[in-house]
């Protein structure tokens, strides 16, 4: 059976870094592509991030480029979001997600796979 567990959410202060993580079990992972979600009061659950399951390609929302990286480790079935320089913006629940042939989508409706959220807030 296909699950995907988000960790590493929590309270940070602008400026301030944190990484999530997603552990994928049930399924071979190589050949997903791996998107990170994020989902704030009120509004829309919107792209992040994305990796492809063919070549690694990665693609980034214009707000949060340059600021976090995606990562995927296949033979431990964990995939990354290394987030820097937050802001209260990026205040949301994070989720990540799967699907094997999103390629670098950051369409929700693509990933049919998702896990159960983590709550990240950014503020002083």
């Amino acid at each position: 059976q296909l699950q995907l567990v988000e960790s590493g959410g929590g309270l940070v202060q602008p400026g301030g870094s944190l990484r999530l993580s997603c552990a994928a079990s049930g399924f071979t992972l190589d050949v997903y592509a791996i998107g990170w979600f994020r989902q704030a009061p009120g509004k829309e659950r919107e792209g992040v991030s994305c990796i492809s399951g063919s070549d690694g390609s990665t693609y980034y929302a214009d707000s949060v480029k340059g600021r976090f990286t995606i990562s995927r480790d296949n033979a431990k079935k964990m995939a990354y979001l290394q987030m820097n320089s937050l802001k209260p913006e990026d205040t949301a629940v994070y989720y990540c997600a799967v699907e094997p042939l999103a390629g670098t989508s950051l369409d929700p409706h693509e990933y049919n796979a998702w896990g159960q959220g983590t709550q990240v807030t950014v503020s002083s």
